[in-house]
């Protein structure tokens, strides 16, 4: 059964000034990323695919599997607000080769568990039980909490994996001891709990500053997985630095955008209504980036 392993960013969608995919720079953006980490989660909340129509996201998870040309694996995000939308966009990424598929609970409403239940097992049914199928678990983005309870069901439904966005390293841990086993994955949704979460045995994680800074996490990966926990906890510091560098764009999203502007990587914008980091943000960013020794 497949499994997700090492830094697996969730990687944003380039658009352009007007606001268009741009495919080209998704192209150098995949390339820049396929030789440096160990798979990619697509069209998730740093992928803006909320922001997208259902023909855009396909044609993005097609560019990113044909670029990445087998080299890492891809995961995508197919979560929408309806089971025809999800089912429609699991179905083709089962079709052109994505290694996963991952959801986040529908959105918008507020959904009971057999609403939910219902969501996920529609996506188990369309593409049989074999294709790995992972919740992503994000009650902010979502909306509302997923109970443990509701977790051991869509695991029993068919459900191979979770993508733990809580940002709570006790409810980790719980998953880690209850749900983790070998029919069912569990993945930390951050860089910035790496460390505690490869104490509780962890084995992937979806780091966002990867995206702009993959050398860094990749470094942080290694050390953890080879139980160097000394030195990986140094890197964590370092890590959880530039994290809060990227608040001087007003999310981390931002500031991956502008963080690749930076590298010299890709010169590319989000899509409205967010708004990109301006030239006095991008200026306190190159500061504080330069002041830690990573630009």
């Amino acid at each position: 059964m497949f499994r997700m392993k090492g830094a697996v960013p969730p990687m944003i969608t380039p658009f352009t000034r007007d606001g268009e995919v741009d495919y080209k720079g998704l192209e150098i953006l995949v390339d820049f990323l396929k030789e440096r980490v160990d798979g990619l989660f697509i069209t998730g909340s740093y992928g803006s695919g909320a922001l997208m129509s259902v023909e855009e996201r396909k044609k993005v998870a097609e560019t990113t599997i044909k670029t990445a040309n087998g080299k890492i694996p891809v995961i995508v995000q197919t979560g929408s607000t309806n089971n025809r939308t999800t089912v429609e966009l699991t179905k083709h990424a089962q079709s052109i080769g994505a290694q996963a598929v991952s959801a986040v609970g529908p959105y918008y409403f507020k959904h009971n568990e057999d609403s939910v239940s219902y969501f996920f097992d529609d996506m188990v049914k369309a593409v049989g039980s074999a294709f790995p199928v992972y919740v992503y678990n994000n009650p902010q983005f979502q909306g509302y909490p997923m109970s443990l309870q509701l977790l051991k069901r869509l695991k029993n439904l068919g459900v191979k994996g979770m993508k733990d966005a809580t940002f709570d390293i006790l409810l980790h841990a719980t998953y880690q001891r209850t749900l983790k086993d070998n029919a069912f994955d569990v993945v930390l949704g951050t860089e910035a709990m790496w460390l505690s979460a490869r104490a509780l045995g962890c084995e992937a994680f979806v780091p966002g500053l990867a995206n702009a800074f993959p050398e860094i996490i990749r470094k942080m990966y290694l050390q953890g997985m080879a139980n160097d926990f000394e030195a990986c906890r140094q890197t964590q510091f370092e890590v959880n630095r530039m994290r809060e560098v990227m608040y001087l764009a007003k999310s981390t999203q931002l500031a991956i955008y502008a963080m690749l502007e930076l590298r010299g990587v890709l010169k590319a914008y989000p899509r409205a209504p967010f708004i990109a980091a301006s030239e006095d943000e991008k200026k306190a960013i190159r500061e504080e980036l330069t002041k830690l020794g990573v630009l």
